[in-house]
């Protein structure tokens, strides 16, 4: 048997871009589901980490990106092979009671994540001159008009869009001028303190790198998207671009905040802080930045967060749920939609409203909720019924078992400091 060598070279391009081709039409569940996880909430907890430790909790990143890979492709490969969202199987295999008890607190913890949206777009402008009473409220139509009114891959497209922004983080940590050196080492070696502060950071830190509600909407979304195991191979390599650039971008952020604010002891209770402060320390333009990426990430997350929220609470309850549903035919979704965008709009535009806490605390209660989501994700992936051959993989089930106990450990940890560990 004979090769022409030119015919074959054709036919490898060939193959490799209709690989690319076809990767392009799944691309988006895994990058968008993990670009929103660097929301105004995020970039906070990642600013104070830097500011108050330095490049002490760089190397939580490397951890926290395999477990991120490990726990999205597994919520991704669920939607793939058994067509239906987490809430929906949840409740099949668990109960409407246990199923609506779960929804209850994810609802509590996303309101509060919403509310940290809202505050990092009015925190973003106000560095701009823009105050917040027109800013919020603008914000918040857009991202109502946006959802309401588009489609599934309309919105898909405009959030890929958005995700390609967070490069201003990794430009911002470039121009504080680290010691990469210290960085690398810090990124390596791992450290660890049990002051009350340092795990409670370490806990917000890891919260907000690994959130509960991802999994519900990056399993919807691939639902939705119509992606079934033939693709999966594709919805995999998203899945693995998203936690990889995601947590890029986490660690560019502690690293310029830890390079400036960090060695000159500046106080700072938020990212506009941060922000504010990176000015004089490491030049206008990474503060404008890192402004900007905030601004963005805000509004962003904004649209994300509480479209994944109306998503999972109505699959976990049988109502209609989905972008590409008209209002009259899933009153419920948009109804739950807009009420969470409306109600932390106006909280955070309430005079003296707590917002850093709310902030802050929304991140820890990601990590104390995280340990029981991951735990019905694991019962359902392993479950042969359900998944047939592609359950876990051995390597899988241990890192995904070692999250859930190292969750369960830094949750009894930050009670047990914050009562008998002075700050």
């Amino acid at each position: 048997m004979s090769f022409d060598l030119p015919v074959l070279r054709r036919a490898t391009r060939s193959a490799a871009a209709s690989r690319f081709v076809m990767f392009l039409a799944i691309m988006g569940p895994g990058i968008v589901t993990q670009s929103v996880d660097n929301d105004a909430g995020g970039i906070t907890t990642y600013s104070l980490a830097g500011a108050r430790f330095g490049y002490g909790l760089l190397w939580t990143m490397i951890p926290a990106t395999i477990a991120l890979y490990v726990v999205q492709e597994m919520a991704a490969r669920m939607g793939a092979v058994t067509g239906k969202g987490l809430a929906d199987l949840i409740r099949e295999r668990y109960g409407v009671r246990t199923t609506v008890l779960a929804m209850l607190a994810l609802l509590v913890a996303d309101f509060g994540n919403t509310m940290a949206e809202f505050s990092g777009l009015a925190a973003g402008g106000e560095i701009f001159g823009i105050p917040k009473y027109v800013l919020v409220p603008l914000g918040a139509l857009a991202v109502w008009v946006l959802v309401v009114k588009g489609t599934f891959r309309s919105v898909e497209r405009i959030f890929l869009g958005a995700s390609a922004f967070y490069i201003a983080y990794i430009v911002s940590g470039a121009l504080a001028r680290p010691d990469w050196g210290a960085v690398a080492r810090a990124t390596v070696v791992p450290g660890f303190s049990f002051r009350a502060d340092y795990v409670a950071m370490f806990v917000a830190v890891v919260g907000t790198t690994i959130t509960p509600w991802m999994q519900f909407y990056l399993q919807s979304s691939v639902v939705e998207k119509g992606i079934t195991t033939k693709e999966y191979g594709y919805t995999r390599a998203d899945v693995l671009i998203g936690s990889l650039a995601t947590d890029v971008v986490a660690w560019f952020i502690i690293v310029a905040c830890g390079a400036t604010l960090f060695p000159h002891h500046v106080r700072v209770e938020t990212a506009r802080d941060a922000a504010l402060a990176l000015g004089p320390l490491a030049g206008r333009y990474a503060a404008a930045l890192f402004a900007l990426g905030m601004i963005n990430a805000s509004l962003f997350s904004a649209s994300v967060l509480p479209l994944a929220t109306a998503h999972y609470v109505c699959e976990s309850l049988g109502f209609e749920a989905g972008v590409d549903r008209t209002m009259r035919q899933a009153p419920v979704f948009y109804g739950l939609y807009i009420a969470l965008i409306v109600g932390a709009c106006v909280l955070v535009l309430l005079p003296r409203a707590p917002l850093i806490q709310i902030m802050f605390l929304s991140q820890v209660a990601n990590g104390i909720l995280l340990p029981f989501i991951l735990i019905f994700m694991l019962l359902l992936v392993n479950s042969r019924r359900l998944m047939g051959a592609y359950t876990n993989s051995r390597a899988f089930n241990a890192i995904a078992w070692v999250t859930v106990a190292a969750m369960v450990v830094l949750t009894i940890a930050l009670i047990v400091a914050q009562l008998l560990v002075p700050g």
